[in-house]
This record gives C-alpha cells, sequence and structure tokens, in this order.
C-alpha cells in the first residue's frame, strides 16, 4: 500500500503486570469496548490487536496477557509469552504499572524489558484517580532516575486523564508508514474470536474462585440467519476441567447456563448488531490448560 504524504503507521504494545489496566486503556484509547475487563486478575489470554485510524495515522495497539511471575499450568506459559512477544515488533512499549500496587512488584518484568528491548519506553502510571497527587509525584520521582524510559506518562483510562497526550507522544513516536490493514478495521482478531470472548467474560461476571479459570470457550458455528426466525445462529462449547465445574456451570435445573445465555446474547447482539439465537453446551476436557496438543487447537 503506498503511504500518502505525512502518513504515519506503528505498533505500540502494553506490557505489565496481571490487572495493570491494559485492557481498560485499550478501549479507552479505541473508544469502544473491544477487549473484555474485569477485576479479576488473568482476564486477557491471548494478544489481542486494536486499530486506532485517523485520516493520517493507523496505530496498532497490542494488549496481551499480564505477566505471571509464577506460572502454575502450560496456558499460563503460554501467556506469559504472549506477554513477552510485545518486545519483538514494537515501535513503543507501553510499560504499565498500576500505581495502587508496590512498585517492586513491577520492577523485575521492567529489569527484563530493559535488558531484551531497545526502542521507546513509555512508562504509564496507571489508576491515578485511586491514589493523592502526592502519591504520584512520588512515584515519577522514583522511576525517572532510571535508564530505559522515554516518557512518564500518569494515566487514568477510566476518567480519560492524560490519553489526549498519551495520543499525542505515540503520534510524535510512531513512524511515518503507510497503513498495515484496511483503514476500516478495528482489530486483527475475528467476530468469531470476541464472541468467545464476550462468553467467557460472563462466566468471569457470573461464578466465583476457580470455575472461569478452568473455562475455555469455543464457537464451533456461527451463521448469519441461520434459524426459521432470521437469528444469527451461535452454537459455542464451554470446556471445563471436571464434572463437578459443568455441574455448577450448568445449575440447578440448568438455570445457571440459562443465566449465562441470556446475559451472553444480549451483549453479542450489542456487539455483532444483529438478533442472536445463542446455543450453550458444557463438555469436559481433562487437563486441557497443561496439554499441548490442547492448548495448541485452543489458538495458545
Amino acid at each position: 500500500m503506498k503511504n500518502k504524504a505525512g502518513h504515519r503507521s506503528g505498533f505500540v504494545n502494553i506490557i505489565g503486570l496481571p490487572n495493570a489496566g491494559k485492557s481498560t486503556l485499550t478501549n479507552a484509547l479505541l473508544g469502544m469496548q473491544l477487549n473484555i475487563i474485569n477485576p479479576k486478575p488473568q482476564t486477557t489470554r491471548h494478544r489481542i490487536h486494536a486499530i486506532l485510524n485517523g485520516e493520517d495515522h493507523q496505530i496498532i495497539i497490542a494488549d496481551t496477557p499480564g505477566f505471571i511471575k509464577d506460572p502454575e499450568y502450560s496456558m499460563q506459559e503460554s501467556m506469559n509469552q504472549a506477554a513477552l512477544s510485545v518486545m519483538e515488533d514494537a515501535d513503543i512499549l507501553l510499560f504499565m504499572h498500576d500505581i495502587t500496587s508496590p512498585r517492586s512488584e513491577s520492577m523485575e518484568l521492567f529489569d527484563m524489558v530493559k535488558k531484551n528491548y531497545e526502542g521507546p519506553i513509555f512508562l504509564l502510571l496507571s489508576k491515578i484517580d485511586k491514589v493523592k497527587d502526592p502519591e504520584v509525584i512520588e512515584e515519577i520521582e522514583h522511576w525517572k532516575d532510571l535508564e530505559g524510559i522515554t516518557e512518564i506518562i500518569p494515566v487514568s483510562a477510566t476518567n480519560g486523564y492524560n490519553l489526549k497526550k498519551l495520543l499525542e507522544l505515540i503520534l510524535k513516536a510512531i513512524p511515518e508508514h503507510p497503513p498495515y490493514y484496511e483503514k476500516d478495521y478495528i482489530s486483527d482478531r475475528s467476530e468469531r474470536f470476541f464472541v468467545e470472548e464476550i462468553i467467557r467474560n460472563e462466566i468471569l461476571q457470573q461464578f466465583s474462585k476457580e470455575i472461569p479459570y478452568s473455562c475455555e470457550v469455543v464457537v464451533n458455528e456461527f451463521k448469519e440467519d441461520g434459524t426459521s426466525s432470521g437469528k444469527t445462529l451461535i452454537r459455542a462449547v464451554i470446556f471445563v476441567l471436571r464434572n463437578s465445574q459443568r455441574r455448577i456451570l450448568i445449575g440447578k435445573g440448568g438455570q445457571a447456563i440459562k443465566q449465562l445465555g441470556m446475559n451472553a446474547r444480549k451483549k453479542i447482539e450489542k456487539f455483532t448488531g444483529s438478533e442472536v439465537y445463542l446455543d450453550l453446551t458444557v463438555k469436559i476436557r481433562e487437563n486441557w490448560r497443561d496439554s499441548e496438543k490442547d492448548l495448541k487447537k485452543l489458538g495458545y
């Protein structure tokens, strides 16, 4: 694609610990909820590109899983690989530190980034709406003495604080280049992928403890006008590790899975802009989180 004079395009990749606010920031920059957000850690499992288009620019933002210091199973190791992969192709790296957490928790990851990435690093101090100004100033004073940081930007994705400034700095730093994607794209992921994510987010919302972390969602049928009423037919399977988890997801008399389906269907309809018939099935796939074969099939 030939470059229009002055057009800028670049990959702006985000890295940080779980719950640093990476997906919230991505959605805020994009101006829509593309990636699922949830206060529970490890909500994001895959690297997802969100594409922010303007007449003279295209910013490809890579949202990634939070880096897990001590992964417990193979899926978490795969998530860590996705998180660290952002250092390979970033024009700019956004390192996010949750200002409400001890900075020592982020330092190990930051040291790893400095050793493996030579491009500009924007340190984002996130969730500053949750602390007082003196705490923000103290945090800036600490980080500004560290080598390798190009910019330090306190941000709040929730109230939009400093996001305009962040975008201005990004646009100055990314190179002149033609668009990497067509200008009407908002992501490199398929509609089916985001439907799976919506269902998985509803599981995170509705169920507690280990249940959400034991589930994986796969859409195996996505057919527009797939019913007699002209609705989009979506059939999805929720894989769990054990029969006890399957019973909890289904619930007494099927009430839990019915509620899950109703909540997910409403959000899918909002996302797709069409009426949906959603069919959910729960199946047992033992040890899928530690099976290399299963993880590959599931896109990890």
